[in-house]
């Protein structure tokens, strides 16, 4: 639970990092199980001779970079949520037994419940983010989950039907989030109101309504969180490092 100090700081600055909340085992579990899709999708594309490194040499970290250069698509397979268009029943999704923990962990689980109460659902918005170094990117990349994110509020990508919710967003970090990787950015003490949106890279906030020069980055150590409220602008840092940073964007 959080102490009410952490829930002032929460309610007056939109944000909050919280470290140390997912348990190791809970991270290695989802780090094993995602190591096993990967596998599974890298020995069909072997198969099938859309990648050219034999996969008896490479890493998890490996695979991935692999598989992207060559324009095989690991996102979508390993993404927690439907794409928000063209789904079709082959559309693939992931939501293994060790994610479901990961969304019900009992840490996580006790700090949402201090923000919005006891009666707690999950959010479908939710994704997992798995940033490749930006000098490995394609030209044409615009996928937020996989490049860095336009400024935006979470409640921007929302319907308007869910505009009373309470949604309290917990993005965890499954590697060490820095401001080197591509961390997270706030800009504290605006989440008053809704910000105009329009169409950018993403859904992103119109120009002229961040200041950017206020902004504050938020590193994390994997195993701890940041909390955000829904009308707080946030955007990631790009990686400019020469791995990969994994994060997922849980919804409550």
């Amino acid at each position: 639970m959080l102490t009410q100090a952490q829930i002032d700081s929460f309610n007056k600055d939109g944000y909050l990092v919280v470290p140390d909340v997912v348990p190791a085992i809970t991270v290695d579990a989802v780090a094993q199980e995602y190591s096993d899709l990967m596998d599974a999708l890298y020995a069909r594309w072997w198969s099938e001779g859309l990648v050219s490194q034999d996969p008896a040499s490479l890493s998890f970290w490996d695979k991935l970079r692999v598989s992207y250069e060559a324009g095989c698509d690991w996102f979508q397979p390993m993404d927690i949520s439907l794409p928000g268009d063209e789904i079709t029943e082959e559309t693939p999704m992931h939501f293994g037994p060790a994610v479901f923990d990961l969304v019900r962990c009992d840490e996580i689980l006790d700090i949402v419940q201090s923000l919005i109460g006891p009666e707690i659902t999950s959010n479908p918005i939710q994704h997992v983010r798995i940033k490749p170094p930006a000098p490995s990117l394609a030209q044409d990349e615009v996928r937020a989950h996989i490049t860095q994110t336009d400024w935006h509020q979470d409640r921007g990508v929302g319907l308007q039907e869910a505009d009373q919710t309470e949604m309290i967003t917990v993005w965890v970090a499954m590697t060490d989030a820095t401001i080197d990787n591509g961390c997270l950015q706030v800009v504290p003490r605006q989440n008053d109101r809704m910000l105009p949106h329009c169409p950018k890279k993403q859904t992103a906030i119109a120009d002229g309504f961040v200041d950017i020069d206020q902004a504050v980055p938020l590193p994390v150590t994997a195993g701890g969180i940041v909390l955000l409220h829904p009308l707080t602008p946030h955007a990631s840092l790009p990686n400019g490092t020469s791995d990969f940073r994994w994060s997922f964007d849980l919804r409550y």
